[in-house]
């Protein structure tokens, strides 16, 4: 009795599983599985994995939802490789090495949700590849699918005119990403999660995150980041109090990187701060950057600074009133006494004009020739008198020569042709 109900509840089972397939298969649904790849009726999946495939299988079936393609060599997607195929809302290409997507590849796709291209070669990708009627797509994954950094302006131009305005989380993380071109993301209005992950960014520039006021969370961990500038600090703190991973950056804890450590202390965004270490310097390895001081970094708190500054500005000022006042002064006594100095200014010049003329006869007695041959004679006479000049005898007949006290300086009066040498006391 009991193995007859156990049979009877297998048949029902069974009868019921083939009530369940035939509601399933409508007019042209109940197709056959590709080859190398398994259906499930129940589930509503396709799995074609590691099955040697160069093409995507024409035949997969329409009910199928999740439809999964992995490990294979397919290289292209064609504008038709998804026809009749209205009920799929998950497409997996993922490691198949894929280089060119087709425009309006997924337009056939009209309730597709996630579509995940991640490990893929892609080097051509049409700006209408990812078009879809509806803007029915929400999750796009990319990550490690881009071959080189070409790709990446046809990547901008598919985000902008794909359609792509419903898509909710976009990963474009290990494609060794150098630079993200402004405006990149403004057409995605109700993004809320991207992942940056595993690239190698250095800066963010203004207007990168544009036109995203639905996003939560922000994914910039593991790039090569050694700070964040203005405009990125900017462009973060317009995002608000969102996700943001900021951890396993080279982060170089030098005076550059204060600016960055001030919005860290005070931004209200949801940081994971216990990954934003500095690799730099060597005394700082490993140091958390949020409460780090500046005096930890080796720059001045900039508080001190701005009153030095302040200080110095002050003390230039002053010191130019103090001149300026002295100036004035000067000129005014100047001008007060203008007589008296005029008069002082003649009387210098007339002792200036009075000492060079003293020069000028000076040397017009040392270099007269008669004279320098009278001093000769006077030199090589033995036998005269020390108190007479030595000119007595080469002097010609009209010249005399005066005596005059010792203290007394010598005037020449020469007369053409003689010269005539005279002293108070005269001696010839």
């Amino acid at each position: 009795m009991i193995l007859s109900r156990v049979s009877d509840l297998k048949m029902c089972i069974f009868v019921l599983f083939v009530f369940w397939g035939i509601l399933l298969c409508g007019p042209g649904q109940c197709l056959e599985c590709p080859l190398g790849c398994e259906c499930f009726a129940i589930s509503r999946t396709v799995k074609c994995v590691s099955a040697d495939l160069t093409t995507l299988p024409r035949s997969i079936p329409g009910y199928a939802r999740t439809i999964v393609i992995t490990g294979n060599y397919l290289q292209r997607i064609e504008s038709d490789s998804f026809t009749a195929l209205d009920n799929a809302t998950n497409i997996i290409l993922n490691n198949n090495g894929i280089s060119e997507v087709a425009s309006h590849s997924f337009y056939a796709l009209i309730n597709l949700r996630f579509l995940d291209l991640s490990g893929n070669r892609l080097a051509l990708l049409h700006p209408e590849a990812l078009s879809i009627p509806g803007s029915p797509l929400q999750e796009l994954n990319l990550s490690r699918a881009l071959y080189n950094t070409s790709v990446l302006t046809d990547l901008t131009t598919a985000l902008r005119w794909g359609g792509l305005s419903g898509l909710l989380r976009l990963d474009l993380s290990g494609n060794n990403l150098a630079l993200l071109p402004p405006g990149m993301f403004a057409h995605l209005p109700n993004l809320q999660q991207l992942y940056l992950r595993n690239n190698s960014l250095v800066v963010v520039y203004s207007g990168t995150f544009s036109g995203m006021d639905h996003l939560e969370m922000l994914d910039l961990g593991d790039n090569a980041f050694g700070t964040f500038y203005e405009d990125a600090l900017q462009e973060l703190a317009r995002l608000g109090d969102i996700r943001i991973l900021l951890g396993d950056n080279p982060y170089s804890c030098s005076c550059e990187i204060r600016a960055f450590v001030s919005w860290l202390n005070d931004s209200k965004a949801d940081i994971d701060v216990e990954s934003v270490k500095c690799a730099s310097p060597k005394k700082l390895i490993d140091a958390r950057l949020r409460g780090l001081g500046v005096e930890a970094i080796g720059c001045v708190d900039p508080v001190q600074e701005e009153v030095t500054d302040l200080t110095l500005q002050t003390s230039y000022v002053f010191l130019g009133l103090v001149l300026g006042f002295v100036g004035m002064v000067f000129l005014f006594v100047l001008y007060l006494n203008r007589k008296g100095m005029k008069k002082w200014i003649i009387e210098m010049r007339d002792a200036c004009r009075d000492v060079l003329e003293g020069y000028h006869y000076r040397y017009e007695i040392d270099t007269d020739p008669r004279r320098t041959s009278g001093s000769i004679s006077a030199e090589s006479g033995s036998t005269r008198a020390p108190g007479h000049f030595g000119l007595s005898q080469q002097l010609p007949n009209d010249t005399c020569i005066e005596q005059m006290p010792t203290d007394t300086q010598v005037k020449i009066m020469t007369s053409s042709p003689a010269v005539n040498i005279c002293k108070r006391n005269i001696m010839c």
